[in-house]
């Protein structure tokens, strides 16, 4: 077991890489991120070779040690390569009970869901948190579909047990009402790694959910 699940409870900025968007490279954007404080980082990688994934998920693993949970997106195989401390999941990838008899009970496995039923059935299967999405309307996940709006992470909320990490259009105006409205973490992809300033705008987004949160004054 690796320990890691008990960090779920204090995730804020909830960091997914994407090197055809990134300005640095992803290695520098998840360096920059958890130095900044971000406590969760997702390997998504959709261009390079399995090969080449499984080497820079090593030095991923590497830089988030023990401050940050490692997940490695829909890749099972490269995360049991590496030992990541889970994955993320899609819809219409591998069910929860498989993947989870693959990786084993110690593992994070993460859900994306778009609705309260899917959010429901995925606490019954066994997921440990789910990615709601998207929020708002996104150019960054072309097959995302429309934004559901603030007002269905609450129905979500009051639906479910476990962490809601908030996807989909979401910016710096936006973020504190994504929060109010019951999401306990928060993917801003765009907002992020497309900056020239990743530490920046991670601590910025980590200062809003925490105020948001009620953790700081």
């Amino acid at each position: 077991m690796t320990g890691k699940k008990d960090l779920l409870a204090e995730i804020d900025f909830y960091l997914v890489t994407d090197s055809g968007l990134s300005k640095k490279g992803t290695l520098s954007d998840v360096q920059d991120a958890v130095a900044s404080g971000c406590r969760i980082v997702q390997y998504r990688e959709k261009k390079k070779s399995t090969k080449e994934m499984i080497a820079e998920a090593l030095q991923i693993k590497t830089i988030c040690s023990d401050d940050a949970i490692f997940l490695v997106n829909d890749r099972i195989d490269v995360a049991l390569a590496v030992d990541a401390d889970g994955v993320h999941i899609g819809q219409d990838d591998m069910p929860i009970d498989i993947a989870r008899a693959i990786l084993g009970a110690g593992k994070i496995i993460g859900l994306t869901v778009h609705d309260i039923d899917e959010a429901i059935e995925a606490e019954k299967s066994g997921a440990d948190y789910v990615g709601l999405s998207p929020i708002f309307d996104t150019a960054t996940k072309s097959d995302a579909g429309k934004g559901i709006g603030t007002e269905r992470i609450r129905d979500v909320k009051n639906a479910v047990n476990i962490p809601i990490v908030a996807i989909g259009g979401i910016n710096k105006k936006n973020c504190k009402n994504v929060i109010e409205n019951g999401a306990d973490s928060l993917v801003a992809i765009s907002s992020v790694v497309c900056s020239d300033d990743v530490k920046r705008e991670t601590k910025e987004f980590i200062a809003i959910i925490q105020e948001a949160l009620g953790r700081i004054s």
